[in-house]
């Protein structure tokens, strides 16, 4: 693989999240350090991005339904960074691809039924093969997995314990890009909410009956004792917690478990005054918009006002934006450690491109350092599959990861 052209190659490079992915990598790497080149179906588009950017790079053009193009380009990179959604329609060619040529790679979805499918198709083969696959690696679902690895392994090294749960507690800034939407409504629209509500939907096995209970989704607001404050149901929550617990039972699976009966919940922080109200609110809220979506003829009424595809926030808004995840791990003994990630930077944009990138930069510069060594493959997360080395990366960048706090 030492001898393929590129390091990195980004597809989808000319959407609203690509074309960040390219600024990133054009800022942040120099071309004696990383071979990379851009990719998507647009040769035109692409090349504007490029010649924008300022970036002296390759581009290469295949669509994503043609699979013989796509094999073109995934063979002659080590790793393949996409962001062109919805991932369930245009993402199946490049995984396939990926698993083939033994490429490693990272994207931004949330789609967790569609990685449900990339478990069943392609686990063992790129396992076998120690071909790192590693989806939702945006703000979907890096804090969250990261951030609970991290909390787990110091609760274990420094306090001698193994962990009975960690809850997650977010704050977030920023604005919703059209991209983002599209997945949402795909998912929708393929029955996907379904299969979203298993708590182990990415788990190797189905756990019994009362595992699954205790993990159920919160439903209702209510105040959080270690935070001093009220909370609500995070709307990102069915996401992340699928991929935590995917990470649980992998490690469990290689003799490194978070604990016996581990668990892990995720809410959504909200500040005094009027707490109990704002939270109860942000509910009420939130369950409407999930109803609306569910119903097409009132969604097609939704859909022209929002942000479609290729569109997002203004600069300003993503640069203003930030989000903050609090973490809260107790051990079997009652103890607890605490955690917090956080950054500036609207989450959605800044933070996914800046969490994606790095996670494609780890596996392009320090491949010999990720958790497992050479041998470890799958369909991973981002704690299994890149864990300690992303960590240290993204503190690199300015992000603040800090475990314990204090």
């Amino acid at each position: 693989m030492s001898e393929r052209p590129y390091d990195v190659v980004l597809y989808g490079a000319s959407g609203f999240v690509g074309k960040q992915t390219v600024q990133y990598f054009a800022h942040h790497t120099s071309s004696k350090e990383v071979r990379w080149a851009i990719a998507g179906r647009n040769r035109q588009k692409l090349e504007a991005v490029r010649d924008e950017v300022g970036a002296a790079v390759d581009v290469l053009v295949a669509d994503s339904q043609d699979q013989q193009a796509i094999d073109q380009i995934v063979s002659q990179t080590r790793v393949l960074l996409t962001t062109a959604g919805p991932f369930a329609v245009y993402g199946n060619a490049l995984v396939d691809a990926c698993v083939r040529f033994a490429t490693h790679y990272v994207d931004i979805t949330g789609e967790t039924p569609w990685v449900k499918t990339l478990i069943d198709r392609y686990h063992t083969r790129a396992a076998a093969d120690g071909t790192r696959i590693i989806p939702c690696c945006g703000f979907d679902s890096v804090p969250s997995d990261l951030g609970t690895y991290l909390v787990v392994r110091h609760m274990q090294q420094q306090l001698g314990v193994p962990c009975k749960s960690v809850n997650g507690c977010f704050q977030v800034v920023g604005g919703l890009n059209g991209g983002t939407l599209a997945s949402a409504f795909n998912l929708y629209d393929s029955q996907g909410p379904v299969q979203m509500s298993e708590p182990f939907l990415l788990n190797p096995s189905t756990p019994h009956e009362a595992e699954a209970e205790r993990n159920r989704d919160p439903q209702t607001p209510s105040f959080n004792a270690d935070l001093n404050t009220w909370v609500a149901p995070f709307f990102m929550g069915p996401v992340n917690t699928r991929i935590v617990r995917r990470s649980s039972a992998l490690y469990e699976e290689w003799q490194e478990p978070y604990g016996a009966d581990f668990t892990y919940q995720e809410y959504l922080k909200v500040d005094e005054p009027l707490a109990s109200l704002k939270a109860t609110g942000i509910t009420a809220g939130m369950a409407l918009f999930t109803g609306v979506l569910q119903q097409p003829q009132l969604r097609s009424l939704l859909q022209p006002i929002l942000p479609q595809p290729g569109n997002g926030p203004s600069e300003q808004t993503m640069n203003q934006g930030w989000f903050s995840c609090e973490l809260v791990g107790t051990s079997v003994d009652g103890r607890k450690v605490r955690g917090l990630i956080r950054d500036q930077g609207d989450p959605g944009n800044r933070a996914t491109v800046k969490f994606v990138c790095e996670s494609a930069l780890s596996l392009a510069l320090q491949s010999d350092e990720l958790p497992g060594g050479q041998a470890r493959g799958g369909i991973l997360t981002p704690a299994t599959g890149l864990g300690d080395i992303l960590a240290e990366r993204l503190r690199q960048t300015g992000m603040i990861l800090e475990v314990p706090i204090g």
